[in-house]
């Protein structure tokens, strides 16, 4: 299975949303690391067919999009950042009321809801109206219908926003549930949703890929670049925040502590740390 992304552009009058993004994917859990407005969502509206490019092409298993339709659709399922639900349904109702337009019968929809409501673990609120839901429990939801045709391709936007610490663990292990011989294109813009669960991170900025690749590959990129000094002065932090990239300042005592990404010592103290994705995100997008 194959999903190739061929020159894609979506352009909106002078702006430029996606520019001439490439790339081939196989099964596995794409992480899609960007900034808010670079391009993440149109790129993934595009991918689902619900809007359309400006140029390029977008072939499944070598075939146009375009040509395919309807079995194309079938194969996908989305989660939106903005989560459409109906607040007076029940989650049970919800979920077979989506099985119903995705062309389940109501024999293989009852299975597969059940099955769906025990693995997102909203077995025990089946009969609650959606509108009672806590922001993980609409979340959860949303996930289920979007696996609900088991699709082969898996495209969720954002989908922890709102969420707890707690309930983006959960998020993240449930995603991991049901990547088996999937292509899982995650979008987000908070490093820890993939940090743990992507086989390959895709890095978009300004309507660009800009980097991909494993976390370690793309981890060598900062080898022996990130440091840790102390200074005890503020006016050393503005120095060197000028000069260099701080991702992280700690205080403690009468001592700062400060995370610095350089390729060359910014201190006399300075000593090299090992990098993180976090680091490279700040890196590329601390201007956002």
């Amino acid at each position: 299975m194959e999903l190739a992304i061929d020159r894609l552009t979506k352009q909106y009058k002078n702006k430029i949303a996606v520019d001439r993004f490439s790339i081939k994917l196989t099964p596995g859990i794409y992480g899609l690391l960007g900034a808010n407005g670079a391009g993440k969502t149109t790129l993934m509206r595009m991918i689902c067919d619900i809007q359309k490019p400006t140029s390029g092409q977008i072939k499944y298993n070598g075939k146009d999009i375009k040509t395919l339709g309807e079995d194309y659709r079938s194969v996908l399922g989305y989660l939106p950042q903005d989560f459409g639900y109906y607040p007076d349904f029940t989650a049970y109702d919800f979920l077979m009321y989506i099985a119903a337009l995705k062309g389940l019968s109501k024999e293989k929809a009852e299975i597969k809801v059940n099955e769906l409501l025990s693995i997102v673990n909203l077995e025990h609120e089946r009969r609650q109206k959606i509108k009672t839901f806590s922001g993980g429990m609409k979340q959860r939801l949303g996930i289920a219908q979007a696996v609900i045709n088991n699709p082969k391709i898996l495209i969720l936007d954002e989908p922890t926003t709102g969420l707890d610490p707690k309930e983006r663990v959960k998020f993240r292990n449930l995603i991991s549930s049901f990547s088996k011989d999937k292509i899982i294109i995650l979008s987000t813009h908070i490093v820890s949703d993939i940090e743990f669960i992507a086989d390959r991170i895709i890095v978009m900025k300004d309507g660009n890929k800009i980097l991909t690749g494993t976390p370690e590959e793309l981890l060598q990129n900062l080898k022996d670049n990130v440091w840790k000094c102390i200074v005890y002065d503020k006016k050393d932090v503005d120095i060197l925040n000028h000069k260099y990239c701080i991702t992280n300042i700690h205080q403690e005592n009468n001592a700062i502590e400060l995370r610095i990404v350089s390729r060359i010592s910014p201190s006399p103290n300075a000593v090299n740390v090992q990098a993180s994705l976090e680091d490279l995100y700040l890196t590329y997008f601390q201007d956002n």
